[in-house]
């Protein structure tokens, strides 16, 4: 079984940056990516970005630009970088194991930016 942890997030003012990171343990060997999300009250999960085993990333379009998103294999952590944050970026971010099986998702992390 896959457990995720993710960590980094807090307040910044609109302009600043954060860093979260998933933290993987478990059965990650045959993960094919790993992906971000975030959420809002009332609103649906929205993807935000991933990173496929091989490197590949695909972004959405509202953070394309800002946001980098990184994996560091010998630590089995994913990192998003988040810059230039805004007060719509504010949302409980999530990672997230994208099996075949099903994904994994983990706790959240709160990200808010003040204007």
């Amino acid at each position: 079984q896959v457990q995720l942890v993710e960590s980094g997030g807090g307040l910044v003012q609109a302009g600043g940056s954060l860093r979260l990171s998933c933290a993987a343990s478990g059965s990650t060997f045959n993960i094919p990516a790993i992906g971000w999300y975030r959420q809002v009250p009332g609103k649906q999960r929205e993807f935000v970005e991933s990173i496929s085993n091989t490197g590949t990333t695909y972004y959405a379009d509202s953070v394309k630009g800002r946001f980098i998103i990184s994996r560091d294999n010998t630590k089995n952590t994913i990192y998003l970088q988040m810059n230039s944050l805004n007060p719509g970026d504010t949302a409980v971010y999530y990672c997230a194991a994208l099996r075949v099986a099903g994904t994994i998702w983990g706790q959240g992390t709160q990200v808010t930016v003040s204007s």
